[in-house]
């Protein structure tokens, strides 16, 4: 088969086995396929499972336009253990034979949650100078790092097992938190030290994992033939579903399609206030883009216009 540049369009919410880097993730995907257009949003470390949205064709432009940014994990703590990299792939640096009570460790989650700073890690791809992290961090080299604002929406307790002292934790969190670095600071405060042993994104960009497929459903659906792919596909839409919808005349239609700004007064389903992104649908319903209101110049501004290539 002829590689493409863009035969399919819209968004595939890949369950990402482990030992795959984001990255990878996507070249496969790309060989499956045959096609060069595509994205991800939301990296994943290697050894994570779970929700990797990819943005196929018409899709990959709006890969950094999600208004849903929170993301979720399932993640397993170890504590009494301290990594290189905050995970149990790294070289043990500290262990510690303390023991924690569920007790002492559910006291301590309430002061993990809330707005924060966070420090990156070093095996992390945060920029400093011009070069990653993690780059450095391979050569040995730790640099200064800047704390990053972050929330921890809730960390709740699922298990723990106070004789392998391991903690399975559900964490909502705001896009760019560290789950790596939140079980190496609850191992911190704890005294002991920590780190993730497994981790699991169950939800990021407003998709979780009832809407994802493995590689082994791709595989079989490809087999089946390129019709049977196209139905495991996302609408471009979706990524905007929690975002209120305006619906356009015919003339209007035409007038988004052309990128020109319309009155609001005249546009069905405007807000009365700012609301953030809204779903513009067309004459048919069907979905042609995103725009804003302006209630100071009464206006529908295009954001993002996905009618064409």
């Amino acid at each position: 088969m002829k590689r493409q540049d863009a035969r399919f369009h819209g968004i595939l919410c890949l369950d990402k086995p482990e030992g795959f880097t984001s990255f990878d993730a996507v070249a496969k995907l790309r060989g499956m396929i045959r096609q060069r257009r595509i994205g991800h949003g939301g990296t994943l470390d290697p050894f994570a499972t779970g929700v990797l949205p990819l943005f196929l064709g018409r899709a990959t432009r709006l890969c950094d336009m999600s208004p849903v940014e929170d993301k979720r994990y399932t993640v397993t703590l170890r504590l009494g253990v301290e990594t290189n990299t905050q995970d149990m792939t790294g070289k043990v640096l500290k262990e510690c034979d303390g023991q924690i009570s569920r007790t002492d460790l559910e006291a301590l989650l309430p002061l993990f949650t809330g707005a924060q700073q966070q420090l990156p890690p070093m095996y992390s791809a945060v920029q400093v100078g011009g070069q990653r992290l993690y780059d450095l961090a391979r050569q040995g080299i730790e640099v200064e790092r800047q704390p990053r604002d972050i929330t921890i929406h809730h960390i709740n307790l699922l298990d723990y097992n106070e004789n392998t002292r391991r903690a399975v934790l559900d964490v909502a969190c705001s896009k760019g938190t560290y789950i790596r670095t939140l079980c190496h600071d609850l191992g911190q405060k704890l005294g002991v030290g920590g780190a993730a042993e497994t981790l699991r994104r169950t939800e990021a960009l407003g998709f979780a994992l009832q809407d994802c497929v493995g590689y082994d459903t791709i595989a079989a659906a490809l087999e089946e033939g390129e019709e049977a792919f196209a139905r495991l596909l996302l609408p471009l839409e979706t990524v905007f579903r929690s975002c209120p919808a305006v619906h356009l005349s015919p003339a209007q239609d035409k007038m988004f399609r052309n990128g020109v700004r319309m009155d609001l007064a005249r546009i069905h389903g405007v807000p009365d206030r700012e609301s953030g992104l809204l779903r513009v649908l067309g004459n048919q319903g069907e979905f042609l883009g995103v725009a804003r209101a302006s209630y100071e110049t009464s206006e529908l501004i295009t954001v993002r216009n996905f009618c064409g290539g």
